[in-house]
């Protein structure tokens, strides 16, 4: 039997092309900037703020949830500036969210809006209707400067920055409540385990809505807690984790002036409000510098300076 013959074909050569091994991480500063947060103290270099505009000359305080105190704009207007100052005074890059609707006085929170993480940022989704629709604009804010975002929350999920603290680059406090809901909780927890990050869940209490009302770290290893808001077991893996566990001092401190609501510029060096002088002798008897201002009108609408600062890069 004759063999058959075959006409000898070269063979399809490969691509001879690899894609770049490299983590999302790794390639930030090269193609979208100096951003990325995985600490609420490492020194701070970027923020995110919303100067009060039209929103907040015309309003109705209770459907949004503002003290029924008259609000002078111009003086409102005036300590949004001075804190702005004292982040541009340290070094800190302010970016500005230029545009926004005229029926949203809360949008001065930005830490509510936007959750930075070393990837970038998750776009929050309000809980509370008056809210809702504000993070539209901070998209707009973030996508202009080059910030990118991992995620929106999408869905029935809503989940607001300030549920959410870091510990440090592997482990994050995240917290359910009237403000992030379970379908919220999930959707960041899944970026963020996906980041090789440990995710502690934190049953907010009825009467507070945010992390930040109840517990800031003001070095990486000392952190301010109203003590009788927070679980045992996220107070547990702090202490184990090296945090000296500071106990608020006063309740009205903490509940109508804000003790726990400050900003950390660097470890052991934080602004915080006026007017808090039993918290501020704590944190400084405990070797943290502390600079106050006066944000009386910022703090009608019941936030302050955690809440005002979205934090863009540290560290």
């Amino acid at each position: 039997m004759q063999d058959k013959k075959y006409d000898d074909i070269d063979a399809i050569s490969g691509e001879r092309w690899f894609p770049k091994e490299t983590t999302f991480e790794e390639d930030m500063n090269e193609y979208w900037g100096d951003w990325g947060v995985s600490s609420e103290v490492e020194t701070l270099k970027a923020v995110l703020m919303r100067r009060p505009g039209k929103e907040v000359e015309s309003f109705n305080a209770h459907a949004v949830r503002f003290s029924d105190e008259p609000l002078n704009v111009e003086l409102m207007r005036k300590q949004h500036d001075e804190v702005a100052k004292i982040y541009t005074d340290f070094g800190v890059k302010v970016y500005y969210v230029e545009n926004q609707r005229e029926d949203r006085p809360n949008s001065i929170f930005c830490r509510d809006l936007v959750f930075m993480t070393p990837e970038g940022a998750i776009l929050s989704r309000p809980g509370m209707e008056a809210r809702r629709g504000e993070e539209r604009y901070v998209a707009g804010a973030l996508s202009k400067i080059g910030v990118p975002i991992l995620r929106t929350i999408a869905g029935d999920g809503f989940f607001e920055g300030a549920n959410a603290m870091w510990v440090d680059r592997h482990t994050c406090v995240l917290s359910t409540g009237s403000r992030c809901n379970k379908n919220g909780f999930e959707q960041v927890s899944y970026e963020l385990k996906r980041m090789g990050v440990e995710v502690y869940p934190m049953q907010q209490p009825y009467s507070n809505i945010h992390i930040d009302g109840l517990m800031n770290p003001a070095s990486n290893d000392m952190v301010l807690v109203h003590a009788s808001q927070v679980p045992y077991d996220i107070l547990d893996m702090l202490k184990r984790k090296g945090y000296k566990i500071l106990e608020a001092p006063s309740q009205t401190e903490v509940r109508e002036t804000f003790g726990c609501n400050f900003v950390a510029l660097e470890p052991g060096n934080i602004v915080m409000p006026e007017g808090n002088p039993r918290t501020q002798e704590l944190l400084e008897r405990n070797g943290i510098r502390v600079t106050t201002v006066n944000i009386s009108e910022i703090m009608k609408g019941k936030g302050a300076l955690h809440c005002i600062t979205a934090y863009l890069k540290r560290g």
